[in-house]
């Protein structure tokens, strides 16, 4: 594992200018603020001011007045600021990806691809979304005499509690999809990367967002997060499914809307045809982008038998080459895991299994000479089902594989799992390759690619299955999900019921006729 020395820190990561600029765009009075980490170098990067019960109640009754001017407005102009901020996020990449960074710990690399992630999202939706709110005329009962149009009002004020590990994409992707819809939002991200939100939300006002149409609160999830929860017409949540179940039950005593994100125990399949070199480049990138903590990537890996060892020899060599380090530039591999606590579960499942019998094949050991919660990409083999990381999800760089005689094993092995996010095929007959995709129970599969085909691709649906989550991200089902379907039907000339001079005998006979010549028809 090449490595790179941890750097020193002679002033701050991030402008103090900076820093107190952006934090004032937090709804927060209380006097209380939160010390914020960098797992760069573990010392305190912001303490982040917190929001109070007043705090919270100010953003909503702003966002809530502001809604009605926004969803006013064609959505053709509500749009051209969302265009506007996709042109902005491009510009100042640079700025963002050192907040990233500093923040999370990640690559730079991976950074960066969450600006350009947000930075398509706003424009798929700046571009897509008046099209896609227009009145759409639908079949009425009969030909002529019933016309039905279908609108798409907004839902209101959208609640968007997003998570530390994408900080700027998994906020914005749920967030300009609500305000193409004419919502406005109040967003509750994580403490620890309360920057990168407030950045984006400064270049969003930039953009032409009205300030009150988008709100940030700041605060534990216990109380800040449930109290966005308790306030929204609609609700996204990206994080554990355990805090997502919670979030599911109260916004099912309320009776709204709820998108989540939750997690996965995601499998890659390498049939007996694939390119090993090739599966072994995107196993390495989908197992350890990020440091693993993404919600898509793998940490189960079958792999057929008759080329289990050729693959595992190339898989390794290579995650043996990457350049576990830190810092803001370019040349980082594998950043950080981004706390303490992350470090003590992903060391505590290899250490099980390691003590259980499975044998670490590369990897396998924290490294605070280069960074406080640094971990290697770690390959285990011989994992069984009464080891920890088994079933449990890990989320870091840690991927067991697991060799396969049929294909019908390896799609039965992939499916023996409680989660259904993302999962990928790696096979050099794509049609072949489709057709096992076909048969994975998970919201998205990619064929010779790890997430990126799928994540990159705005039109298509994004979400998960079983305890992985509820509701969809991107494409049209990520837009519509913020609107409230109204169906607006008009009837001319002939009614429902007979006229007072016919007989009810005879209109039923009439409206018998008229059934079947519309079943003849395919009306």
């Amino acid at each position: 594992m090449s490595q790179t020395e941890a750097p020193q820190r002679p002033a701050p990561l991030i402008d103090p200018a900076t820093v107190a600029r952006l934090l004032r765009l937090v709804d927060a009075t209380s006097g209380e603020t939160h010390e914020v980490l960098s797992p760069l170098d573990a010392a305190v990067l912001v303490a982040v001011p917190q929001s109070s019960e007043a705090d919270l109640d100010a953003a909503f009754a702003a966002a809530r007045a502001a809604q009605p001017a926004w969803a006013a407005l064609p959505a053709a102009e509500r749009c051209r600021s969302l265009l506007a901020f996709h042109d902005l996020l491009l510009s100042h990449q640079g700025a963002l990806a050192d907040l990233i960074v500093a923040e999370t710990g990640k690559a730079r690399r991976d950074a960066v691809e969450e600006v350009f992630h947000a930075a398509m999202t706003a424009r798929y939706y700046g571009e897509r979304a008046p099209g896609l709110l227009r009145p759409q005329r639908r079949r009425g009962v009969f030909p002529v005499l019933t016309r039905v149009d279908v609108l798409h009002p907004p839902t209101g004020v959208v609640g968007v509690i997003s998570p530390w590990n994408y900080p700027l994409t998994m906020a914005f992707s749920d967030g300009v999809a609500a305000l193409a819809a004419g919502n406005t939002v109040v967003a509750k991200p994580d403490a620890q990367t309360m920057l990168t939100a407030a950045f984006g939300l400064e270049l969003l006002r930039r953009a032409g967002v009205p300030r009150d149409a988008w709100r940030i609160v700041a605060g534990p999830g216990a109380r800040v997060g449930v109290g966005v929860v308790e306030r929204a017409d609609h609700v996204c949540f990206t994080g554990s499914t355990a805090t997502g179940r919670g979030i599911a039950a109260r916004a099912g005593e309320r009776l709204i809307g709820a998108s989540l994100e939750l997690g996965g125990k995601n499998p890659m399949l390498v049939l007996a045809d694939a390119d090993l070199d090739a599966a072994a480049a995107g196993a390495v990138r989908g197992c350890f982008a990020n440091a693993g903590q993404l919600c898509v990537s793998f940490e189960r890996l079958y792999v057929a038998r008759p080329v289990f060892d050729a693959f595992v020899e190339r898989f390794v060599a290579a995650t043996r080459a990457l350049d576990l380090s830190v810092g803001l530039g370019w040349g980082v591999d594998v950043g950080t895991l981004v706390s303490a606590d992350q470090l003590a579960k992903v060391s505590g499942q290899v250490e099980d299994a390691r003590d259980r019998g499975a044998r670490v094949l590369a990897g396998g050991r924290a490294r605070p000479d280069l960074a406080p919660y640094a971990y290697e990409p770690t390959i285990l083999t011989g994992v069984t089902p009464d080891m920890a990381c088994h079933r449990a999800e890990t989320f870091g760089p840690v991927v067991a594989l697991y060799p396969f005689d049929t294909e019908e094993e390896a799609v039965a092995a992939a499916n023996d799992d409680v989660h259904g996010l993302n999962a990928s095929v790696w096979s050099r007959d794509a049609r072949r390759a489709r057709a096992v995709a076909a048969r994975l129970n998970t919201g998205s599969v990619n064929v010779n690619e790890s997430f990126g085909a799928a994540f990159g691709s705005l039109d298509a649906p994004m979400g998960g299955t079983g305890e992985s989550g509820l509701g969809r991200r991107q494409g049209p089902e990520g837009l519509y999900r913020f609107t409230q379907p109204q169906t607006v039907a008009t009837q001319r000339l002939l009614g429902f019921v007979a006229p007072g001079d016919v007989p009810r005998d005879g209109f039923a006979a009439a409206l018998t006729s008229g059934l079947r010549a519309l079943k003849a028809v395919r009306w």
